[in-house]
Parts: C-alpha cells; structure tokens; sequence
C-alpha cells in the first residue's frame, strides 16, 4: 500500500521536517536509489540481494498463509500451451487444454520423475511427458501409456494434492492450502479489469526476498508512510476488518501534493485473504492497481502491479498526471523493497502509538496458517 505523489526525483532535503508534501524525497532509504540509472534500477527489481541472513535467522520459516494466489497471466497461456511455474517451494506445470480450460499440477511426471514443464505437450486437454508421454488429466489421473497394455493401479487415481485454478481479471489465479484443502471462498471480480472503457495493463515487476507477511503488514503501518515514503503528513485510515471472514480492507483519506498544490485524494484498498489485493486511487486521476504477489520460497516472492486507468483520463489532458501517478506508485515500492529484502520477522514485536493496527492485522491474517506460527504483535 502506497501513497501516490505526482512528481519524483526531487532532492533530499536536509531535513526530515523540511517535507512540504510528497512529491520531495527526504527519505533515508532514498540514498541507495537515486543514483541509479534506468537500466540500473530494473536490474535491481529482479536480482537478488547479497549479504541477506538466512530463512531461519530472519524467522521466515512460519509456513505459508492459505488463500487463492496469482499464478500467470491469462494472455501468456495460449491453447495447448505447457509452462513451468515455481510457487510455494514447489515445482508445478500448467498448460491450457483444447477446451480452453487450465490444468496445473505437480510438475514431476510419477513415471520416472520427469519435470513436464520442459518438453511436455497438450494432448486434447491433458499434459503429455516428454519423457515416455504418459499421460495425465487435471487431477493427475494418468489415461494413457502408449507402450503399456495395463495402466499401474496407483497412477488411475486422483493425487492427493489438487491444484484448483480459475480465472478473473485477466489473470489466472490457483488455490494454495498446506493440507490441500478446497477453496474456502471465490476469487473476486473488479470490474475494472476487463471494462472495455480502461486501459489494458501496465506491469511492473519486483522479486522480494522476505515474506508474503512482512509485505502485506506494511498496509497498516501508518508512520512508515513520512519515514519510507516522505510524505508530508499521516494518513487518516478508516478500516473495516470484516467480521471474522476472509476479507479485510481500509480507506485513507489524504492531501496529495501536485505542482499546482495539495488535491485531497483517497486510496480505498481490499484484500480477500492473503493472496489477492487491489486498490483504488481517486482524486488526481482514477486508477486502479491489481497486486499480483505470490510467493516462490519462504524468502523469496514475486511481486507483479498492474495499473488499469479510465481511457479517457489516460490518453486526455490528464494523462501526464496518469503516468506520474503510476511512476510514483512503483518508486514507493522500491523504498519498500530495500527494506523488505532484509527485514526480519519479528513475532513479538515493539510497536507504540501511532504505529498502525498492527496487533491487530497480526490477530485477522494468522487465520490463514494452518500452523499458528506467526504470532502477533500486541
């Protein structure tokens, strides 16, 4: 979560208190980016950071909140596709069947071990190996050895561990539980994302060693947003957790700094479990950004912004303000992430006043470990 300004690159300031709206940079991290050229700063999104402690120094090994997650999107699985994925320690295979439907499995054949998203094919809607094509369906039941008169009894049946995929706002999503339980909830639609009167997606994207928690914990912290961010003044949040379901979400009410003077603005944002968020921004000019954040290993998650504006504030006289806005957006998230990279899960942290509800976005997001875990912050 962050608070869009409408002008970036500014100098640092000499001091904190200085700041006269966010559109300056007085922040402390802002010295291990602003020197950065373009090329520099992409390279830097993606690449892994030296000299980080281990999973286990930095309390990363809590397991792996349950919930629908981002997997790819809809547009880079064609029919009869086959791509591997990496999600949640796991390697996986997903392919688009000639029905135009997705599958997604374990991606190692229960042959002889091949990893099928290297070389495996669609036949008609299932997964050939490329090792001795074998063949598997969606549930992983295999339906065809081409070779063999007599199909191994253990491999006629489902495997233990479903991978449930679906598809919404242009993304394909996947259903991610320890114990392979169900779905426990419905991906949610914004209507945004495929209204034909907003504009196709910008993306950017960030790797991030450290935990989807960690990440997510940064949406509730209100002073992070003056020492992190710069800007002039904190939020007035207006939360609403639910009522002990899966959905959680805030509105902020803020002044945004532009060259013309302060616009007051709002930033409304929801997350339906831990694996689906997106936000709107409304006062400068509308936008709305799909994060799309699924984690790799315990450290390591992969975190994809997809901007979607009206397209008539985007290609109009506002659309140098659109861009900005967009800009300033993933330039707060890069402040973020040099934190992040490194941070270390606390389980019973300090916090004091003015923090942010902390404790008890701790107490609503532990619902989502199968093994608690994760502790909470009082």
């Amino acid at each position: 979560m962050t608070v869009p300004a409408t002008k970036t690159g500014a100098k640092m300031d000499a001091k904190m208190d200085t700041a006269t709206d966010a559109r300056t940079a007085p922040v402390l991290v802002w010295q291990m980016l602003e020197n950065m050229s373009k090329e520099e700063l992409l390279e830097w999104r993606r690449s892994e950071p030296k000299n980080r402690a281990s999973i286990k120094e930095r309390n990363l090994d809590i397991g792996y909140p349950y919930g629908w997650y981002p997997a790819m999107l809809s547009s880079d699985l064609k029919i009869g596709e086959v791509k591997p994925l990496r999600y949640f320690s796991t390697d996986l295979v997903i392919w688009r069947g000639e029905d135009g439907g997705v599958r997604m499995l374990d991606a190692y054949c229960r042959h002889l071990g091949a990893h099928m998203g290297y070389g495996g094919k669609v036949t008609g809607n299932n997964i050939e190996c490329p090792f001795h094509s074998w063949q598997y369906n969606g549930e992983g039941v295999v339906e065809t050895i081409p070779y063999a008169t007599r199909i191994p009894p253990q491999v006629k049946r489902p495997c233990e561990k479903q991978w449930h995929v679906t598809e919404a706002n242009r993304w394909i999503w996947f259903w991610y539980h320890p114990k392979g339980a169900d779905p426990m909830w419905e991906v949610e639609h914004v209507k945004e994302a495929t209204d034909p009167e907003w504009t196709d997606y910008d993306i950017f994207e960030w790797d991030v060693w450290g935990s989807l928690q960690n990440m997510a914990e940064n949406g509730v912290d209100a002073a992070h947003f003056k020492y992190i961010h710069g800007a002039a003044d904190m939020p007035d949040y207006d939360f609403d957790w639910g009522t002990g379901d899966h959905r959680r979400g805030a509105r902020l009410f803020l002044n945004l700094g532009t060259p013309k003077g302060m616009v007051k603005g709002e930033i409304a944002y929801r997350n339906i479990g831990p694996g689906q968020s997106y936000t709107r921004f409304t006062g400068i000019c509308e936008t709305l950004l799909v994060a799309c954040i699924t984690p790799i290993d315990e450290d390591h998650a992969v975190s994809r912004f997809c901007f979607t504006q009206p397209k008539a504030q985007k290609e109009g006289p506002a659309g140098g303000a659109a861009r900005a806005i967009i800009k300033d957006i993933c330039k707060q998230f890069d402040q973020d992430k040099v934190v992040w990279d490194r941070q270390k899960y606390l389980p019973n942290a300090l916090v004091c006043d003015g923090d942010g509800p902390i404790g008890k976005f701790r107490s609503w997001y532990k619902q989502f470990y199968v093994e608690d875990g994760a502790g909470s912050a009082e």
